[in-house]
Parts: structure tokens; sequence; C-alpha cells
């Protein structure tokens, strides 16, 4: 598989007027080259090829791709011989599994990426030469098959294994990488050593740390990689590059606690289980999992550390929660794991298990309530004060009502004394009319959200250091589409900032063949034909922001006055005018 970021690298340094003015004669038209369309018969010219995106587009038959994507379709090149020939084309090797282009010259050039490439490939090597490290893994009950799927090898007993594999052993790339320690005396080992290696990807697939278990006795008994510029734990999860597709058909994200429990699940046909890495779940790992799907089941072992760790993973949901989606808690009996429970129960059982897991406020208000003795009024109050730590944090706001409601019962209260106790806005008195004597503003003209989602998709494109500006709330709140989810994409592409700066076509080549890649090739049309102003981007992103979050507005406050508005829905319903009225008239909310 030849790395992600060399292909990046490639397409950034490729000049893609030289290559197609090898088999085009182009003219220059301003800022831009233009020919008649080698792909369709016209007379006169509507092929434009930009330099500056690195992307070239039709305006007759609308044909559009990069240089890796004129080679396959106008020579008929496959994927990777058109790679390779543009390697060629600059005077570079193609980066390739293998020891194949592990000369000391290479060995300099490397990225960190490559670097753990050709790691994990000599623990794939080294585990197909040890027969007690696959005796263990028949014995753990994993075939060959999910071994493979999920990149498994070994890292031998040996102090210094990797210099078999990286001739410049004491190159400083590999301790950065942190594949290797140099102790105090200067003497330089593998990290791993005698372990099951997991290699750990990122969201483009590329191999960025490891997971180390111990055969036998041992401590620790997981190792992980530490800390580099590829990989941070709070942000990653094991697993994640191979569930999407069935995150994606369940629309459902379990998380366990272990990398063999995800092995495990997705042995047995559970293919939508992710795991962190030896850290506390955090709220980058929500947000990133509330993304990929609409239900995030949180799976614990039921004795008294698995509720602990559910706690911090509760703590860490609050913040991203959103009211159309869920989080679960599915707390398995104390004698099995997830590992143990779908071997003796099956794929179907642990589905509908986790189906059937504890909602996060059910879960919250019953962690709350073991605390407290709820048949004194001194428990009924403790009940209010603990809960004033969690639920004015919740970002649902129907939920946070919901919750507010069912805390009242509980402690006795009514729903606005307990709100004005968690320190929440008291409801005002009821207005008159419908709403009061005060008639309802009257709402916007209802615009369909699609036209907007697509600018706002062509603006991302076109500037994605700007994503930074779009509020997740506000795309959780719209309906799915594909131009939503790309942008979803082309946000989460650029967190790491590795693509902010590259052109189009660089762009255009990371989502190659992804789900986001037909609605990011109309977005790409759509900026060549002129339909985004570069001078006026950032303008466009905030009209087009501030037009989503009044739609967004619009559905709340029907979905609210379509319903019998209770007293403490008022308040809320209030705070939604005002915020509205504040968008229209283009103030700050």
């Amino acid at each position: 598989m030849i790395p992600q970021a060399f292909i990046q690298d490639l397409v950034a340094r490729v000049d893609i007027v030289d290559l197609i003015q090898k088999y085009v004669p182009l003219k220059k038209a301003g800022a831009n080259y233009q020919a008649c369309c080698p792909f369709h018969s016209e007379k006169s010219p509507s092929f434009t090829v930009s330099p500056t995106k690195q992307f070239y587009h039709c305006f007759g038959c609308g044909a559009h791709g990069t240089a890796v994507g004129f080679l396959m379709e106008y020579a008929g090149f496959g994927f990777i011989d058109a790679i390779k020939d543009l390697a060629q084309q600059i005077g570079v090797a193609v980066p390739e599994e293998g020891p194949a282009f592990s000369g000391p010259s290479r060995e300099q050039q490397r990225s960190l990426i490559d670097v753990m490439t050709d790691a994990a490939q000599y623990y794939r090597d080294q585990l197909k030469n040890s027969p007690r490290a696959v005796d263990y893994l028949k014995r753990r009950g994993l075939t060959g098959e999910i071994a493979a799927r999920f990149g498994i090898g070994y890292a031998p007993n040996e102090w210094q294994g990797l210099a078999d594999q990286f001739k410049q052993y004491d190159d400083e790339v590999l301790s950065e990488a942190g594949l290797v320690i140099t102790n105090e005396a200067g003497r330089r080992y593998d990290r791993f050593r005698d372990r099951i290696m997991f290699p750990i990807l990122d969201q483009r697939g590329n191999v960025i740390a490891f997971g180390g278990r111990v055969i036998d006795q041992g401590e620790p008994k997981y190792l992980n990689s530490p800390e580099t510029p590829l990989f941070e734990k709070g942000r990653e999860l094991y697993g994640l590059s191979q569930a999407r597709i069935a995150i994606r058909e369940t629309d459902t994200v379990i998380v366990v606690e272990g990398y063999m429990d995800v092995v495990a699940l997705a042995q047995f046909g559970v293919g939508n289980a992710v795991a962190t890495l030896g850290t506390a779940t955090t709220p980058t790992h929500v947000q990133k999992l509330l993304r990929q799907a609409s239900r995030l089941v949180f799976c614990f072992d039921g004795d008294k550390a698995g509720r602990k760790a559910a706690r911090r993973g509760l703590d860490a949901a609050l913040a991203h929660l959103a009211d159309d989606k869920t989080v679960a808690f599915l707390f398995l009996p104390e004698e099995h794991d997830p590992d143990s429970y779908v071997r003796e129960h099956g794929a179907d059982a642990f589905q509908a298990a986790a189906q059937q897991a504890t909602p996060l406020g059910r879960f919250l208000l019953d962690a709350l309530a073991e605390e407290c003795e709820l048949g004194t009024a001194e428990g009924r109050a403790k009940l209010v004060h603990l809960a004033k730590e969690s639920i004015p944090k919740v970002s649902a706001p129907v939920l946070r009502m919901q919750l507010v409601r069912e805390l009242a019962h509980a402690a006795q209260l009514s729903p606005e004394e307990t709100a004005q106790a968690l320190g929440l806005a008291a409801p005002p008195k009821p207005p008159t009319g419908r709403f009061g004597d005060r008639k309802a503003p009257p709402p916007l003209p209802r615009a369909p959200v699609a036209p907007f989602v697509q600018k706002l998709l062509r603006l991302l494109l076109a500037r994605p250091e700007l994503g930074s500006r779009v509020p997740f709330d506000l795309l959780a709140c719209l309906p799915e589409t594909s131009e939503r989810d790309a942008v979803i994409a082309i946000m989460d592409a650029g967190e790491d900032g590795q693509l902010i700066g590259a052109s189009l076509g660089v762009w255009f080549e990371h989502f190659r063949d992804s789900a986001c890649a037909p609605a990011i090739a109309t977005a790409m049309r759509s900026i060549q034909e002129g339909l985004v102003n570069d001078d006026r981007v950032e303008d466009e992103l905030t009209d087009t922001l501030r037009r989503l979050e009044l739609l967004s507005l619009e559905n709340e406050i029907k979905t609210l006055t379509g319903s019998l508005i209770r007293p403490e829905d008022q308040a809320y319903l209030q705070q939604l005018f005002a915020k509205k009225q504040k968008l229209k008239s283009g103030q700050p909310v």
C-alpha cells in the first residue's frame, strides 16, 4: 500500500499543466490554461487547467480531477501505475511495503508515517516466524484472517530487533516515532520486545502508533507508543479505521476497553467496536465518535471499576450531547468481558444487549441516586446538590429539560425550583395568547437546507482552515446528506493541520474512493465554475452559518410549538426567539 502522505506530497509537487501539456496543447487564459476537451468532441475550448488548484475541469462534459485522475482517464492507467508514472516523472521512488526501499539515502528522507509503516510490516513478518506468538493468538481464538485485517504482528524478544529492518538504527526518526529508547548510558534499544503488536491507525489508515501486549506474565500488560508528532492518545481510537463501514451500516459505535475486545468482536461479526488507548474516554473521543454515528454505546464490565470508567465516559460526553444523538452504557455480567461474552452468546446477542443499553440520562440519575438516601429531606437535597456538577453541562437542551423534570420528581420539587437550584435560568411567567396576549414572532420563510450546506462545502474546500469556525452542533441539527458528511470530513481532515494550505487537487486525492468523494467532486466543479468568490469567502461563510442557524432555530421552534407547551419550556422558547431576532438583524449571539 502506498502511504497516503506520499500521494498527497506527489500531487502537490507535480505540475499538472506540464503533465497535461504532454498530451493536450494548452493555451494561457488568464490565471488558468484551456484547450478543447480531450474527453469529448467540441469546437470551442471548455477544458480548463488550474495551476494553483492543481485540478482540471471541463465545462462541457464535466470531466475533472487531478494529475492522477488525468493519467487514469486519458492514458488508461490504473491508480498504482498512475502514481508510479508521476513519481518517475519528478524523480522520486514510490514507497511500498517490504525491504525494497530500505536503502540508506531513502532511510534519511522518510517521514514518520513511512517509518511506522515499515515497522508494522516488520512486526507482521516476525509473527509469521514465531510459532509461540501464533499459538498465543490461536489460544485466544483469533483466526489468521482477522489478524491480517488488523495488521497484528509480533515484536521479538530482542533488544535491537528493529535493526534488521532499519539499517540506520541510530536514525533519530526512530526515536521520534517512539520505536526505540536511548538509556542514560547512550545505548539504544527497541521499545517493544516479546509482545503481540497492534497497529494503531489514523483516520486515513496510516500507522501512527502501536499497542503491545505481553504473551506470558509481565508488566505492564499493555504497552503503548508514547505521544509523538503523529500520535496523541486523547484523540485517537483503536480500530476506528477498520470499523467505519460497520459504524455507518449500524449507525452505532461501541466503545470497549481493550484491543483484544475490538478484534474478538470483529471476528464474531460485531465490526462497529473501537477502544480507547490506555486512557479514559476524552471529550475529543466523544465528539469524534458522535460525528460517525447517531448512537454511541460505552461497554464496560459490570464491576466497580467498570462503573467508575463509565462515569468518566459520561463526564466526557456531557458537553457534546445533541438531542438527535443517543449515548448509552452497557454493563456486562461481572464474569464477562466483551471478548468472552461474544464467544459464549454470539454477535446477535451482543448487538441486542447494546441496543438495550442504559441511556445516559437514566444512568446519570441512577448513579447520583446511589449516593443519596431519597427517603429523607437531606438525601433529596444532596441529590440536587450532586446534580449541579453534571446536568447544567448537558449540551442537548431538550434532554437537559427532561433531566430537570426527572430530577425534580425524585427530589420532590417543582421543575422551576429544581432549575433554580441547579443554577439554570428559571422559567418566566407564561406570556399571553397562544404564548399570551403577545404574538409570537412571525416565522421566517422556510428555505431548503440543501443549498446552504452545498455552499458551505464549497467555501470550506476553498478555505479548509475556516473549518474551525463551523460549530459541529449546528451540523448535527441538519439533515444527513452526503454534503453534510463531506463538510464534517473536511473538518476532521483539517484538525491535524497536515492538509491546511494544500491545493484543491491534494484535497481531492485525500478523499478519493471515500464515501464523500462524489460530494467533494461536485463542490470542486462548482469552484472551478466560479461559484466561489475568493475575496469574499470569510464573509460568505459568516452569512451561510447565520442562515443555517436560523433554519435550525426554526426547526426547533416548530418542534416545541407543535405540542403542548409546559411552563418550564417557555424560558427556553423565548431564548430561541430572542436568538432568532438577533440573527435576523445581524447582531452577535
